[in-house]
Formats: C-alpha cells, structure tokens, sequence
C-alpha cells in the first residue's frame, strides 16, 4: 500500500484544511499560527518555498517542518504536493476526473465501486461537520423573520430547486432564485441585512455565484454555503461552509452526501417551528385535495 504523504494526498484522502483541522488541537502556538495564516489564505500560503512561508507567518522554519509531519507528511515538499492536487482537482473536467478514476480500475463490477466510494463520502462528510455549526445554520434557514433565497449552479441548481420545494412547505419568505445570473441584481435589490442565502457551488466553482456571494454579503445577507471538499471560493464570505465528499468512479461528481446533508438540513428546520410546520402542511394537503393533485 502507497504512503499517502508520498502520493500527493492526506491521510484518509482528506484536504490539507481538514487535516489541519482535524490535528488542530494538538497543534503548539507557533504551528497554529501558521496555520491560521494557511487557511486565511487557502493555499497560497503553502505554496511558497517553507523559509519564505514560515517567514510570511512569522514562525520559524523548524516549526513549519514539524507541522508538517504532525499532518502526516514526510516532509515540505510531499506537503506542497497535496496542495497543488487539491488546485488541480478543483480546475478538473469530467474527461480528466473520468480519466483518474479509470487509470487503476480495480477487478470489480461497478455497481460495488459506485457502493464503496458512495459509502466513503458519505462517512466523510459526517465526520467533518460540527455539529454547533450545523445547529446555528439550522437556525438562521428556520427564522420565519429572515428571507431565505436559494441558488445554485449549472449542475447543483438540482439541489437548490430540492431545497426550495421542500423549505417552501416548511416556512414562509423564501425565494428560488432563478438559474439566470442576469436576474440576480433584481434579487440582489430586495434583499436586506440578516437575511439568509443558502448557496450551492460544486468544482468546477462559477464566478458568477462568487460575485452574488460577494455583493449578498456585502449588504450583510448571511451566507450558507454547500460546496465539496476542495471549497468554492465563496467560503471566504459564508458564515456557514457544509463540505460534502462527492468524487465516484465516474467523468462526474456525485450529490448523494450533498443530498443527505441537505435532507439533514431541511428536517432540523422542520422540527425548529413543528407547530407552525404542522400548520402549513395541513393547510397545503387541503390545497392539494381541493386541487385533486394527488390521486386517492
């Protein structure tokens, strides 16, 4: 078996910031401070030589050494790797991600390759959300007195249009956004501060959803973010940032962690409010029935 500090990746095929993360706690000042300068500037900081990005921290070059190794690198160079694959899988297409996976197909059908890389992601992502962060999002998506937008990209529009139908029976002041970047200043006008944006944004990230993000922000709109274990940019003005692993042995990513976290998003508003909840969807199961919508 490969060392991972060898190939380019974390132990545990996890990012740099969540191996730093991860290791945080056992981290001396002087290493989290570099740390800290890592994360504020995600990667860049890394990628320097380690005397000039110890020397941009303000920490020695023994300290970033060891911090290194505390990751599970052998050393700066294997470091900086993982850092530059993290950029690349963030630029990549379907044909490179395609051509990743298929390079070293192991002898199984696809179906059990699709089940272990799903079952992965999925054990991944729960292991990296907090659980106070999740409770505060919660929060803000369940208060009534905030107006909820929902957005998202070419590919994760799907989600944002789930989210939207299932918040929608479950709170009132919400609005879909549409998938027309050109329509987004019009959404942009109304919006106020405290209000809340819940946005979707997988690899390849779109600039257009960074510059909503950036002018929602700026009139003090407070950003939800669900992206994918590389980060959109957008992180850098979310309040709340929800990584979900999604790479499957296929030209695309996969939503299903994505999904579940979402699902897990949508029940805690529901239960936020039930009384109020329970009151809306009687009220909209009588509208179907007077619509006959469904069938008896």
């Amino acid at each position: 078996m490969s060392d991972p500090a060898l190939s380019g990746s974390t132990p545990n095929h996890k990012t740099v910031r969540e191996a730093i993360r991860s290791h945080y706690a056992s981290l001396t000042a002087s290493e989290r401070k570099f740390a800290q300068a890592l994360l504020d500037n995600y990667p860049a900081a890394g990628l320097a030589s380690i005397t000039i990005a110890a020397a941009n921290a303000e920490v020695s070059t023994p300290t970033l050494a060891r911090l290194v190794q505390k990751l599970g690198f052998k050393g700066y160079p294997q470091f900086q790797q993982a850092l530059l694959a993290e950029l690349e899988a963030k630029a990549s297409g379907p044909t490179q991600r395609r051509d990743q996976w298929a390079s070293d197909v192991p002898a199984t059908h696809l179906l059990n390759r699709f089940a272990t890389a799903i079952g992965d992601n999925i054990q991944q992502t729960l292991a990296n959300i907090d659980s106070a962060q999740f409770d505060s999002a919660a929060q803000l998506l369940a208060d009534p007195e905030r107006r909820l937008y929902v957005v998202g990209g070419r590919i994760s529009r799907a989600l944002a249009d789930y989210a939207f139908t299932h918040f929608q029976a479950v709170r009132r002041r919400i609005t879909h956004m549409t998938s027309s970047s050109a329509t987004w200043p019009h959404y942009v006008l109304d919006m106020s501060e405290g209000d809340v944006l819940l946005l979707f944004d997988m690899r390849r990230y779109e600039t257009n959803l960074l510059r909503l993000a950036q002018l929602a922000s700026a009139r003090g709109v407070r950003v939800i973010l669900m992206t994918d274990q590389w980060t959109s940019p957008v992180a850098n003005h979310a309040e709340h940032t929800f990584h979900s692993w999604t790479q499957i042995p296929s030209a695309w990513d996969s939503n299903t962690s994505t999904m579940m976290l979402l699902e897990a998003l949508i029940a805690a508003v529901q239960e936020a409010n039930w009384p109020e909840t329970r009151d809306r969807y009687e009220r909209l199961d009588a509208i179907f029935d007077a619509a006959r919508l469904f069938e008896k």
